[in-house]
């Protein structure tokens, strides 16, 4: 058994990051915790805590590798370059905008980590094992995962209306309830879904959000433990910055 940490990582300790915990192998998980989590301290000792000695993948929604003082790293402009037709763009990624005085959290978090045995990989291996930390992005994980025509406009945006963000969210709560079915399949999570969207606003639904994103990003550890570079691919590279996630059937291996 291994265990698969998703962080929505915020890009600011100011705000809260979402945290989720699978346990499972190759043939499937189990939902088995998630959090809202605030400073980096609280951040890793969720990780650790869940992680405990044994095998462990955490997956990560923010920049944990980040050269650049301006612009964006080339994996920004992979991604957009092969999922712009499913408006999965990232946003630009640059120390400029990330770091606190002179900090990237997702690098300082990788450099804790590493403190307890965890490696930081820019690709999952089928069947990998030890103790494992990669850069994740849920949008085109999504689109391959889930078979989508474009992302899902469940985020609070300019000019997106509340019916748009309600029907977005259906959708999501309806895919992710369709992972039990899937391979590998995911369990455990019909607490989580069972929450009516339509009766949040502000920071509940936010919050909602970030736990949700936190599982789906867990999630994606589990997929890559089955499938490997098969089914996934790095955009970018370790030493410019990457981003790794699965991709559409069309380019499977």
């Amino acid at each position: 058994m291994s265990v698969f940490i998703g962080l929505d990582l915020a890009w600011s300790a100011r705000n809260r990051s979402g945290a989720a915990v699978i346990r499972g192998d190759g043939c499937g998980g189990r939902l088995a915790h998630v959090a809202l989590l605030s400073d980096d301290e609280s951040i890793l000792g969720y990780v650790l805590r869940h992680a405990g000695d044994g095998p462990a993948i955490v997956t990560v929604d923010a920049p944990l590798w980040v050269p650049n003082a301006t612009g964006r790293r080339p994996a920004e402009a992979e991604i957009a370059q092969a999922f712009g037709r499913y408006q999965a763009g990232a946003h630009p990624a640059n120390r400029g905008l990330l770091a606190r005085h002179g900090v990237v959290r997702g690098e300082a978090l990788v450099q804790a980590l590493a403190a307890h045995g965890f490696s930081h990989a820019s690709a999952i291996a089928a069947g990998a094992t030890g103790r494992l930390v990669t850069e994740v992005f849920p949008h085109p994980a999504m689109v391959a995962i889930f078979g989508l025509a474009r992302t899902l406009k469940y985020k609070a945006k300019p000019n997106r209306s509340a019916a748009e963000r309600l029907a977005a969210w259906q959708t999501y709560q309806r895919h992710m309830a369709g992972l039990a079915q899937a391979d590998p399949p995911l369990h455990g999570l019909d607490s989580l879904l069972v929450q009516d969207v339509a009766t949040m606003n502000g920071r509940q639904l936010k919050d909602y959000e970030d736990q949700m994103d936190a599982v789906f990003c867990a999630y994606i550890g589990l997929y890559a433990l089955r499938w490997g570079t098969s089914r996934c691919r790095t955009f970018g590279t370790m030493e410019e910055g990457y981003i790794f996630t699965p991709v559409p059937k069309e380019w499977w291996v």
